[in-house]
């Protein structure tokens, strides 16, 4: 029996191990474009393209669906000859992943060419991200986000802090360098809490003045330096509803690129019913307040444009299911549902 145990749990390593070498090979192959610039001007030539124009991706409508197109070096090639700055733009691109086949993959930014000529040309348009990361497949929304925010990276950081003079990309992206004073900036990621907060069978859920009409989600917001996950919580949710949490358990994470490059760090809160009396930062918040678990049902129904009533005013809704705060509002009405 033993034997028989100890060939069954080699096969099972064996099969691990071929599972996971394909994604083995292609972390350390991104790895090696990152680090090797003549490899990684040269997968140019053979990889694939994201379009973007002032920060917002190309995306082609089929249908009823979005689609991302991933053009070919050569089609690029083609496109950007109607400018006459082929090379001088390919450069620009940045790595954002690669396909299991090794077919890496880049973004470029062609905010300073006239977009009605690659539109035409494309048949698409440049969409505003926000909009693009919930009508596209969910597979594209992280690489069209994480593409986002390392070309705003890029941007943002033209010029050395420490010096003043123009810092230079990698062909990658990976990193920025001012040759100057030696310093190698890299791209960084800002963490935020995002927490739902719950009493018995009551969550609270809040909005801003710049949301949507009838929008609520979670309390988020960003990690103050020396705070850990649990500090940061506690405070945000002591700051802008005015109540002591109990409790917390960590749900999930997602990129976010909004305002730029955030980690957003997902987190379920329990306070006492005894302390449940909410008093507002009105600063931050337009309202906050409990609601029932039927209500919340509801709401997770409920589409934006299906939320107007006829007086004028709006039923509440929920953040899209691509957004980690549905994740976290799903998640709690399954553990009261149970």
């Amino acid at each position: 029996m033993a034997a028989v145990y100890q060939a069954l749990h080699r096969r099972f390593s064996s099969l691990v191990c071929r599972l996971h070498s394909t994604y083995v090979k292609k972390m350390r192959y991104l790895n090696q474009l990152k680090e090797d610039d003549s490899l990684c001007r040269e997968a140019q030539t053979s990889g694939t393209f994201y379009l973007f124009h002032n920060l917002s991706p190309f995306l082609q409508k089929v249908g009823k669906k979005y689609l991302v197109p991933q053009l070919s070096a050569a089609e690029m090639k083609g496109i950007l000859e109607k400018f006459q700055e082929a090379e001088q733009w390919i450069e620009k691109s940045v790595l954002i992943g690669c396909s299991d086949e090794h077919r890496p993959h880049f973004a470029l930014d062609l905010g300073a060419l006239d977009k009605s000529v690659i539109e035409s040309e494309l048949q698409g348009s440049f969409t505003d991200l926000r909009k693009a990361l919930f009508v596209v497949d969910g597979k594209d929304s992280p690489l069209l986000a994480s593409a986002q925010s390392l070309l705003r990276w890029h941007d943002s950081h033209q010029y050395c802090s420490k010096t003043g003079q123009p810092t230079q990309k990698n062909p990658a992206g990976s990193k920025r360098v001012c040759h100057a004073s030696g310093v190698t900036y890299y791209p960084q990621v800002s963490p935020v809490v995002i927490a739902l907060v719950s009493s018995g069978s009551r969550c609270l859920l809040a909005r801003q003045p710049s949301f949507p009409p009838g929008m609520f989600t979670a309390l988020s917001g960003f990690c103050d330096l020396g705070e850990n996950v649990e500090e940061a919580v506690r405070r945000e949710v002591a700051e802008e509803v005015g109540l002591e949490v109990e409790s917390l358990r960590y749900s999930a994470s997602q990129h976010w690129p909004f305002p730029s490059s955030c980690l957003m760090i997902a987190c379920h809160a329990v306070v006492g019913a005894q302390r449940a009396e909410i008093t507002m930062d009105t600063l931050e918040l337009e309202e906050a307040r409990w609601f029932g678990l039927e209500e919340v049902v509801e709401g997770l129904k409920r589409k934006p444009s299906s939320s107007k009533l006829d007086d004028g005013s709006f039923l509440p809704w929920f953040p899209p299911k691509e957004a980690i705060a549905h994740q976290l509002i799903r998640e709690w009405v399954q553990q009261k549902t149970a």
